[in-house]
């Protein structure tokens, strides 16, 4: 009993003493404006807030919406194969598709898959 409660204390000193550390040793020391400011759609927060939107930002968080939603929507199709049949699941996997280019087409038509701009 009293070798397990001391096994205890020495894991439990332990792992505080590597928190301890990690936290020290974790800290940035060079401190600049740019990191230290929230980044929102290319806009600088100290400066005036009417200069015009750029739509590139908007653009790419549209395209990221379109994957990312891709993947959350994937999972549960998957999982429906074993529950529809093949002609409901050709229709329903069309349909998603079809969104998809038409977002792809959209995003294409926009120039924004031009990352040099």
């Amino acid at each position: 009993m009293i070798l397990l409660l001391s096994i205890s204390i020495v894991i439990i000193l332990i792992s505080n003493i590597m928190m301890f550390l990690t936290f020290i040793l974790s800290k940035k020391s060079f401190m600049d404006r740019e990191k230290n400011s929230p980044f929102e759609c290319g806009f600088d927060p100290k400066s005036s807030a009417r200069i015009p939107f750029s739509l590139h930002f908007f653009l790419i968080t549209v395209i990221f919406l379109i994957f990312d939603v891709e993947i959350a929507l994937i999972f549960p199709m998957i999982y429906s194969f074993n529950l529809v049949n093949i002609l409901t699941m050709m229709k329903i996997s069309f349909f998603f598709l079809l969104m998809l280019l038409i977002g792809l087409y959209h995003e294409w038509n926009q120039n924004m898959l031009n990352w040099t701009n």
